[in-house]
């Protein structure tokens, strides 16, 4: 599985390119390995370990979906690429500013988690560890947009609450904790 996970993520990387981290000067596959790290305390099976590291191919990159499922054909069953494919679609923003100009942030992100709230227990878990992955970053490094973007995953938090137990209590404590930090008052 190692093998796998280490060639779906050298697939990632290539897909992101030269995509760098926003508040580091780090690669931007360290936060999809992460997320597969945060991910795997808790569910170590392959297509959520794969849809961990394949997490927002599709919402950043010019990838597309049969470019994935290609590439994922050569490594995994039908029905682990299936399932794969399943859960990176679920975690991936339908409700972005490209697609729907006319709406603004507050809209956008009430239809997404109209949206978030109906995928699977697996693609749920995934969005904890890329809750956590992506808050304590923020948090630490864009005070002024951290409010915001805390309460917007405390709202995903309250709606996505399918996914592993003991993952989202961990998300929802990190999340308070980063808002407690950020703001004391």
């Amino acid at each position: 599985m190692e093998d796998i996970l280490k060639e779906i993520e050298h697939y990632a990387d290539k897909a992101h390119g030269n995509q760098m981290r926003k508040y580091s000067p780090e690669r931007y596959i360290v936060h999809p390995v992460r997320v597969m790290k945060i991910c795997r305390q808790y569910d170590d099976r392959l297509p959520v370990l794969a849809a961990a590291l394949l997490h927002d191919v599709l919402e950043d990159t010019a990838v597309n979906e049969k470019q994935i499922a290609s590439f994922l054909k050569m490594l995994l069953s039908d029905e682990d690429v299936s399932e794969t494919l399943l859960f990176v679609k679920e975690l991936t923003d339908v409700y972005v500013k490209e697609n729907y100009p006319q709406w603004n942030r507050k809209k956008r992100k009430r239809h997404e988690l109209e949206r978030i709230k109906l995928t699977s227990p697996e693609s749920q878990t995934i969005k904890y560890a890329d809750i956590i992955d992506n808050c304590r970053e923020i948090a630490a490094n864009d005070p002024d947009f951290a409010l915001l973007f805390l309460k917007e995953c405390l709202a995903v938090l309250r709606e996505a609450d399918k996914g592993n137990p003991e993952l989202y209590k961990i998300a929802v404590e990190t999340v308070e904790k980063e808002l407690e930090n950020t703001y004391p008052d």
